[in-house]
């Protein structure tokens, strides 16, 4: 018989993840976080700094790509903690970003790794297009061959920390087939339109029409698109392990308010019906951590086997997120829908996440696709 699988923390990944939850506790509580979010930036901007210097950025990446020897259950427990707080940094778009530049393996791509580490370098990844609804891999974004390097000529939409980052990462199509390009950010030819979505996270639509230097190619074809998958599925893996979190805190904040709350001279936790409904809850949240478990397990398997349980990580989340979410607000009742608490927030953060790199129907097909891949190999 096998011994069973021990799903505890290592100390050194439990030391960071109360590293993170002191972070929380200390600089992002409700006030801080209202101020941030109400700024032209949404986030404030010391707090990636700090990241930097506590290890985050790096937490995640095996030692030879230039990060601290972790992985992507590093990056989990990062995001997880990060997700309870509501914080709004784009940790999960850092992820996505270092293990593409780790996939490239060019020297510029990990020149940037070690800036990006050391919080030195920010960078956003400008892949997704209105035409796809969340699916990376529709690409309208064309580059050509010219003279001076490359031409590309596109618009991309969603692209989170945009307005800060001093470069951006665009995918396109081209004659050599798919292909990353890493773009200045202040270069005439690149104009970025920001606002601000459901949740307070800020994003930019950016429109392009430059030429860029040959060596800012970091991979084409095949290579461009191994990287792309790799990067997004691990990008997946942190914005469900944020969701877990964001779910963590929606149902424990319920559990305290139905404790404290009286009716009919009783607190509303001794309902029978209430006491369901929470139980309920506590399910959703439960099997969105069992499949973040399955997830971490299958990332080092091959290609299909990890995307299709990243897929269904992803329609867990959006699923069993949005009932957590809406379940806390019924709960609650008015109070529930309005700024001054964070169950609101809650809800809108799950409601972006469930459609950030597509929506339910996207990953249930992507799953489909996956697992048959897997069954003919």
């Amino acid at each position: 018989m096998s011994d069973p699988m021990n799903f505890d923390y290592s100390p050194e990944q439990q030391a960071l993840a109360d590293s993170v939850a002191r972070f929380v506790e200390r600089e992002y509580d409700w006030d801080k976080r209202t101020a941030a979010i109400r700024s032209n930036e949404g986030v404030d901007p010391g707090h990636w700094a700090t990241f930097a210097e506590l290890g985050w950025l790096g937490a995640g990446l095996p030692e030879e790509a230039g990060g601290f020897g972790g992985g992507p259950v590093e990056n989990a427990v990062i995001a997880q903690e990060l997700g309870k707080g509501l914080v709004t940094e784009p940790f999960a778009a850092h992820v996505a970003i270092s293990q593409l530049l780790a996939a490239c393996e060019t020297p510029a791509a990990l020149d940037l790794i070690e800036r990006l580490v050391m919080g030195e370098a920010r960078l956003a990844l400008a892949l997704g297009e209105a035409e796809g609804r969340g699916d990376y891999t529709v690409v309208r974004t064309t580059y050509e061959a010219v003279a001076d390097g490359f031409r590309i000529v596109g618009r991309k939409s969603l692209v989170e920390g945009a307005s800060l980052a001093g470069h951006l990462i665009v995918s396109a199509t081209g004659p050599e087939g798919p292909a990353i390009f890493l773009v200045d950010a202040s270069r005439e030819g690149v104009a970025l339109n920001p606002y601000r979505l459901l949740d307070s996270h800020r994003v930019c639509d950016v429109d392009l029409d430059l030429v860029v230097a040959a060596e800012a190619m970091l991979a084409r074809g095949d290579a461009a698109s191994a990287a792309l998958a790799l990067a997004v599925d691990h990008g997946l893996l942190a914005l469900g392990a944020e969701a877990l979190g964001v779910m963590h805190s929606a149902l424990w904040d319920t559990r305290d308010y139905l404790k404290t709350r009286t009716q009919f001279g009783t607190t509303l936790s001794s309902f029978q019906a209430l006491q369901h409904r929470m139980a309920d809850m506590l399910i959703e949240v439960e099997m969105t951590r069992s499949l973040l478990f399955h997830a971490l397990c299958a990332v080092e398997r091959s290609p299909g086997e990890r995307s299709a349980a990243v897929s269904a990580l992803k329609v867990q989340v959006a699923e069993g997120g949005l009932f957590v979410a809406s379940q806390a607000i019924q709960l609650h009742g008015g109070i529930g829908v309005t700024e001054e608490l964070p169950i609101s927030h809650y809800y809108r953060r799950l409601f972006v996440i469930a459609r950030l790199f597509g929506g339910t129907d996207m990953h249930v097909n992507r799953f489909a696709e996956a697992t048959d891949r897997c069954d003919r190999d």
